[in-house]
C-alpha cells in the first residue's frame, strides 16, 4: 500500500534561549520547524508519512540530517536541500511564560516557485510554517494554491513579523489587501491572539475575510485558555473537502448557511516552574492538521491539539520530543 504523504513547508532554526528557566546559562537547542515535525511524527494517522520541503544552511547541515534521522515517518525520499547561506538562528529571551524577545541571525532564501513546484508532486496535504515569515512570498503562495487540490493549511507565525536592523524581530501588521490575498492561499489559517490584531480589527472581521476567500477553517490559538475556530458553513472534517477541493464554488449543501464558531478550552497544566513554552504553538498545529488528516472533526482535533501541546511544556525542546509526545519518555 502507497503511504500517503504530507508535505511541510518551514525552516530549520537554531535557537539561543535565555530566562526560560532559572538556570543564568542559555540552552542551544533546534527550534522552528523542528517541533512541527516532531508532532507529525508522533500524530500522523497510519498510512501517512512526512515530507520535510525545507532548505537548510550548510553550516548546520550535519546536525539538521541527524535530526531528521530520528523521525520515524520520514518518507525514504526525503532530504534537506542544502544552501551555502548561515542557517537562522534566533535568540530567545523569555520575559514571562507567554512573552519573549526574538532575535534573528543567518539568512536561508525564500522558495521561489520554479524551485518549489517539482517538490510538490505526489503530496495528499500541504502543510505551511512561516518560520521565517519568508519562506513563501505571496505571489509564490499563490501559485502554489492554484496549482494543488489537495488540504493545505498554514500557520501565519512570522509573517507577522518584520526585522529590524539588528535583528530584533518586531510586530508587523498587513494591510487589507494582504490579508486577502494569504487567506486565499490556504484551506486553514492558524494564528494567535497578537497576530490576529495585526491582520484585522476584530476576530469577526478576520473570519469574514478569511471565509469570503476560501479559508474553511480559521483557528486563534489562546494559550492557557485554548483555542477558538470558525469554520465555513457546512465544513467540519476534511471529509466536507470533497469534491476536488475546488474553493470557487460551493462544497457542500450546506454552504450557504451560517458560520459556525466555538471556543474550546485547553487542557490545565500545573505549573511546577519546569515548564518549557517554546514551539507549543507549532505543536498544536501539526497535530490539530494530523488529527484532521486521520477523519477526525474540528473540535476533536483540537482537543487532541490541546492534550499535545500540554504535553510539550514538559519537553526541553524539539530532541526526542516525537519520543515524548507519543508517552515514550514517561508522563507529564
Amino acid at each position: 500500500m502507497t503511504a500517503r504523504r504530507v508535505g511541510v513547508i518551514g525552516s530549520f532554526v537554531w535557537d539561543r534561549i535565555y530566562g526560560r528557566d532559572s538556570r543564568d546559562a542559555p540552552v542551544e537547542e533546534w527550534g522552528g520547524i523542528t517541533y512541527a515535525l516532531s508532532a507529525f511524527d508522533a500524530a500522523l494517522p497510519e498510512g501517512w508519512e512526512v515530507v520535510p520541503l525545507v532548505k537548510v544552511g550548510a553550516d548546520l547541515e550535519r546536525q539538521a540530517r541527524a535530526y531528521l534521522g530520528t523521525l520515524r515517518r520520514l518518507a525514504p525520499d526525503a532530504q534537506p536541500i542544502i544552501v551555502t547561506q548561515a542557517n537562522n538562528r534566533v535568540t530567545l529571551r523569555y520575559l514571562d511564560a507567554e512573552r519573549r524577545t526574538e532575535t534573528l541571525s543567518g539568512g536561508v532564501p525564500a522558495w521561489s516557485w520554479l524551485g518549489l513546484k517539482p517538490l510538490l508532486a505526489g503530496l495528499d496535504a500541504l502543510y505551511v510554517n512561516l518560520m521565517s515569515g519568508w519562506e513563501l512570498d505571496l505571489e509564490t503562495a499563490l501559485l502554489m494554491r492554484q496549482h494543488l487540490r489537495i488540504p493545505i493549511y498554514a500557520d501565519l507565525h512570522s509573517l507577522l513579523l518584520g526585522v529590524n536592523p539588528d535583528g530584533l524581530r518586531t510586530p508587523r501588521r498587513l494591510s487589507p489587501e494582504e490579508v486577502v490575498g494569504w487567506c486565499r492561499c490556504f484551506d486553514f489559517v492558524q494564528v494567535n491572539e497578537d497576530e490576529m490584531a495585526l491582520m484585522a480589527s476584530d476576530p469577526m472581521a478576520l473570519a469574514a475575510t478569511a471565509m469570503a476567500h476560501g479559508v474553511r477553517a480559521l483557528t486563534v490559538t489562546l494559550g492557557p485558555r485554548g483555542a477558538v475556530f470558525v469554520a465555513a458553513p457546512g465544513f467540519d472534517s476534511l471529509a466536507d473537502l470533497r469534491p476536488g477541493l475546488r474553493r470557487d464554488v460551493s462544497l457542500t449543501a450546506a454552504s450557504s448557511g451560517a458560520v459556525r464558531t466555538a471556543l474550546v478550552p485547553a487542557q490545565a497544566v500545573l505549573d511546577n516552574g519546569g515548564l518549557d513554552p517554546t514551539g507549543c504553538g507549532d505543536v498544536w498545529g501539526a497535530t490539530y492538521f494530523s488529527r484532521l488528516l486521520g477523519g477526525d472533526r474540528i473540535v476533536t482535533s483540537m482537543q487532541a491539539a490541546h492534550a499535545a501541546a500540554a504535553r510539550n511544556v514538559r519537553h526541553r525542546g524539539a530532541t526526542g520530543l516525537a519520543h515524548h509526545l507519543r508517552g515514550e519518555l514517561g508522563t507529564p
